[in-house]
């Protein structure tokens, strides 16, 4: 088992005042259900946000506030994770509890979604952190990747459900 580093728990005032935001959006053509679905899907994740390599949920299904997973990504880095806000089909927003790693000061993600019709939606994710140790030094000369990186990886994420539809109905 990892070892777990305590993160400072943020709210979603976080997402207006992190030092360092990355922000993405795209038109997904599909549904909001379908995107949420997408999200709940702890398999897609690795499929489209490029550190992750594995999500496990450690809380059951319904999903909410206070749900809590465990993702590992590349570099051994693995994330404890309690969600702060959960309107299925609008909104979801996360923030580390733990990591395995000591530079984190805060990590939080928020994923909000206007249904456009029934078969679109825009997705907005924004990705807000606040490092310590040597990753204060190291994060702003990543940033411009970094913000690259997020739209690159949301465009992914839609191709991943948009290819899922076929006629109005979900590929198997």
């Amino acid at each position: 088992m990892a070892k777990k580093y305590p993160c400072k728990t943020v709210d979603m005032t976080f997402f207006d005042t992190a030092p360092f935001r990355y922000v993405a959006e795209v038109v997904v053509r599909a549904s909001a259900a379908d995107v949420f679905s997408s999200f709940e899907n702890a398999d897609d994740w690795p499929r489209w946000a490029m550190p992750i390599l594995k999500v496990e949920w450690t809380a059951p299904q319904p999903f909410g506030i206070g749900t809590t997973r465990t993702v590992t990504m590349v570099g051994n880095l693995v994330g404890y994770e309690e969600f702060i806000a959960w309107e299925r089909g609008r909104e979801m927003a996360f923030c580390f509890t733990h990591a395995s790693e000591d530079n984190i000061e805060s990590f939080a993600e928020r994923y909000q979604v206007e249904e456009l019709d029934s078969s679109s939606c825009k997705v907005k994710w924004t990705m807000a952190m606040r490092p310590k140790g040597f990753s204060r030094y190291f994060l702003p000369v990543f940033s411009p990747v970094m913000h690259i990186g997020v739209k690159l990886m949301l465009r992914k994420f839609a191709k991943l459900v948009e290819g899922r539809q076929c006629f109005g109905s979900p590929k198997k």
